[in-house]
């Protein structure tokens, strides 16, 4: 099995907004990074991403200032040593610059065979099971990910 994850936010400010621009301009530097990462097995492209952030009728409701990334790594050790020990941490530090409600729920992780590779659908199935229930074996944050393993 491998590890996927929605990360999910919304931005307090339009993607061409000055007081956002740290962000959009260090998200080609963090994704670079990711696809080199021990363990790093996929990634929801740009043009995906984009379309399904702005479909009015998808899963995240077509918000324009939404900001998410869908991938899929080989195990919670490899992700996790990329979210804390790359420059996706100094980005992460300065959340509370460019995200709304940075302490309500904005990421999930979930088990999927090796070679699936998950849709927006699926993941945001996953992240609202965990809003609602909390961690399972159906999606699950950090804390369940380091005291749980992966059984199959």
């Amino acid at each position: 099995m491998h590890l996927a994850e929605l990360n999910l936010g919304v931005l307090k400010h339009d993607w061409d907004d000055p007081r956002v621009r740290g962000f959009v301009d260090g998200l080609d530097l963090v994704n670079r990074v990711a696809k080199r990462s021990r363990g790093f097995v996929w990634m929801m492209d740009g043009e995906a991403m984009d379309a399904a952030q702005n479909d009015p009728d998808g899963p995240l409701g077509g918000n324009p200032r939404t900001a998410s990334t869908l991938s899929v790594w080989e195990d919670v050790a490899s992700l996790e040593h990329f979210v804390w020990n790359t420059v996706h941490k100094r980005f992460y530090d300065r959340r509370a610059e460019w995200y709304d409600a940075v302490e309500s729920l904005r990421f999930a992780m979930w088990w999927v065979p090796v070679n699936h590779r998950p849709d927006m659908h699926e993941a945001i199935t996953r992240f609202r099971h965990l809003e609602e229930h909390g961690d399972s074996d159906i999606a699950f944050g950090w804390d369940y990910a380091t005291t749980q393993v992966c059984k199959e």
